[in-house]
């Protein structure tokens, strides 16, 4: 197997297959997973959704999430699935650690095959057969939907399948605040064609905050913002103490670094978070500016130009100050 033509013959017989998400799910890695199981399960196959970790809770609305299986909380479930699987699809990552010991895991199969859709820079090298990798791409959702029309299928896009793809879009995309260009929006007047209802999902992506959510937004604002004009840079931390005081789950913080670039002046944002046994940091940028290379060069992460994370092992302290040595190097673009 080798191209998407390949791939399309491959799929005229029914086949088990296993489709993947990173670590730490976001709307895009649950969105295109989604999206593409619920195109594949009406043609006869059968199809497994496996991501290393839990799933935001702000997804829960999205029928199907109940099935995703958690590589941390059901290893061998998980194992037996991958075991016996025709086809491996990789989605919304660009190396096999993305998914930690479930890479580990497909790499000692290394006779199923397997596909790459994803819109990082710089897949791996040999990760895939057929490798679909688009970095200007909005999302994986984006490029689900083109590589299901570039199959023949694009009359079998239903609603039922195009609601998870705009969720992918729409996070990505910040409901469409960056990462957009004119391909885009062609296909987002697609989805709506297909009968996307834009507005049930604004709702419930943007505008379904708890109260717990919205307390913790306000400390970050009030409490743990920091300007750096200087550098046009805006920086929110939060501390282990943070997390306690705030019972901070997954999917509490989804969005808080946006607000940064809410003001006039601030063309990069950080948010730098102290959690158990790591500190991770989400990056985002207007324009030229690429959190990109400040990620990969100072924080062992990546992602895209305008938005992009990391991790430091060094404490929040070290890695504040990191991340200010970053800005002192210049910030930089491309």
């Amino acid at each position: 197997m080798q191209s998407l033509s390949d791939l399309r013959s491959f799929l005229d017989t029914p086949r088990k297959i296993v489709l993947f998400g990173h670590r730490n799910p976001d709307g895009d890695a649950i969105g295109s997973t989604l999206g593409l199981k619920r195109y594949l399960t009406p043609l006869g196959h059968e199809v497994k959704i496996i991501v290393p970790s839990e799933l935001p809770s702000f997804l829960n609305f999205l029928d199907g999430v109940e099935d995703v299986m958690v590589f941390d909380t059901d290893a061998e479930e998980c194992k037996t699935s991958m075991t016996a699987a025709d086809l491996f699809i990789l989605m919304d990552f660009n190396s096999l650690e993305r998914i930690d010991k479930a890479g580990e895991f497909v790499a000692t199969l290394p006779d199923t095959p397997r596909v790459l859709i994803d819109h990082h820079l710089e897949p791996e090298e040999n990760i895939a057969q057929v490798i679909v990798s688009e970095p200007s791409a909005s999302s994986t959702c984006e490029l689900v939907y083109t590589t299901i029309k570039t199959m023949g299928d694009a009359d079998k896009v239903t609603p039922h399948i195009a609601e998870p793809l705009m969720v992918g879009i729409l996070t990505d995309t910040g409901g469409f605040s960056y990462a957009t260009n004119a391909q885009l929006f062609r296909v987002v007047g697609e989805l709506f064609e297909v009968g996307v209802d834009n507005e049930k999902l604004q709702t419930a992506i943007f505008n379904s905050m708890t109260e717990k959510q919205l307390r913790i937004l306000g400390h970050c604002l009030a409490n743990r913002m920091e300007i750096i004009p200087e550098h046009n840079a805006g920086l929110i931390t939060l501390t282990k103490r943070d997390y306690e005081q705030f019972d901070i789950r997954r999917g509490d913080t989804e969005g808080i670094v946006n607000y940064l670039l809410r003001i006039q002046g601030v063309d990069l944002a950080a948010f730098i978070t102290e959690q158990p046994n790591i500190t991770k940091l989400s990056l985002r940028s207007r324009g030229d500016i690429s959190v990109q290379k400040m990620a990969a060069e100072y924080f062992k992460g990546g992602g895209h130009k305008n938005a992009s994370g990391g991790y430091s092992h060094s404490g929040l302290r070290s890695t504040v100050s990191r991340f200010r040595e970053a800005l002192e190097a210049g910030i930089p673009v491309g």
